[in-house]
């Protein structure tokens, strides 16, 4: 199936990059949510890349406004109707997955694959929602999206060969590199890094460091790019409950035990980024 129209269920921080690479790369994109807010907020976002990207002559007037124009905004999953692929970028929460993707096995054609970008949730529990679990599969784009170049591609244990190849060729065209993982709780990327972030908040809880020496020792020590408080701020301390969550009700050990200083947090309302707060005040 040649895929032109491509759909995206979620217009927040990682559904806004994923149609904004998915326009980027010649495909018409159709991004989704419940509300017209929060589908112009999404669009805002995406211009507001391209602006800094002209700022620093890296993009240009025409490229932001060809791809602007390859997106059109929607709050009535109805019009996924017309989608050759679709990805779903809701939150991290199982029931409202499930929901989706019942919504879009009615609404989509029978050919249609279903992708999630889902960061933990097994791909074969959101297949057996619908009616075509060998066209569900999942592609788990890295936040920042149109910076990150990984997609982690999720074979369930139903999604056909074809389902794959096609995946894996559309995360080549969107320019990123893709990687298969099979499919157990966290796949790859989450079943290492989220018990690292993990981590690194019961060091803050048990005071063995300061959440800036903590970040410190990861990047000076580590080499890494962001320390992981940071980056639990950047992801969402509720998105890594959640995953923490989804890790340690799929495997009963007790090494993925969630912090209680993160749910603490992420009951205080103190999520990162997004709420001016979390391990960082912004």
């Amino acid at each position: 199936m040649e895929i032109k129209t491509f759909g995206v269920i979620g217009a927040g921080q990682m559904g806004n990059g994923i149609a904004q690479v998915a326009a980027m790369s010649g495909l018409d994109v159709v991004m989704n949510d419940i509300k017209n807010e929060f589908v112009e907020r999404g669009l805002a976002t995406i211009s507001k890349f391209f602006d800094k990207g002209i700022e620093k002559g890296k993009l240009s007037v025409q490229q932001k406004e060809a791809v602007l124009a390859r997106i059109t905004l929607s709050t009535d999953i109805k019009d996924m109707a017309g989608a050759d692929f679709v990805v779903e970028a809701a939150t991290e929460q199982e029931d409202l997955k499930f929901q989706i993707f019942r919504n879009l096995d009615q609404v989509c054609r029978p050919g249609v694959i279903l992708g999630s970008n889902t960061s933990s949730i097994p791909i074969g529990r959101i297949a057996a929602q619908t009616q075509r679990p060998d066209k569900v599969i999942g592609m788990h784009f890295m936040n920042p999206v149109p910076l990150m170049k990984l997609i982690e591609v999720i074979r369930g244990i139903a999604t056909s060969e074809e389902t794959f190849k096609i995946t894996w060729d559309l995360s080549v065209k969107f320019g990123k590199t893709p990687a298969e993982a099979n499919d157990f709780p966290g796949f790859i990327a989450n079943r290492i890094l989220m018990p690292m972030i993990n981590e690194a908040v019961f060091a803050l809880y048990h005071n063995v460091g300061s959440r800036e020496a903590i970040d410190t020792v990861m990047k000076l020590g580590m080499n890494h790019p962001m320390g992981p408080l940071a980056l639990a701020d950047l992801i969402g301390l509720d998105t890594c409950l959640a995953i923490m969550e989804t890790l340690y009700d799929g495997f009963k050990d007790s090494k993925y035990r969630p912090c209680p200083l993160l749910r603490k947090y992420v009951e205080a309302g103190w999520l990162g980024r997004k709420t001016q707060r979390g391990f960082y005040e912004y």
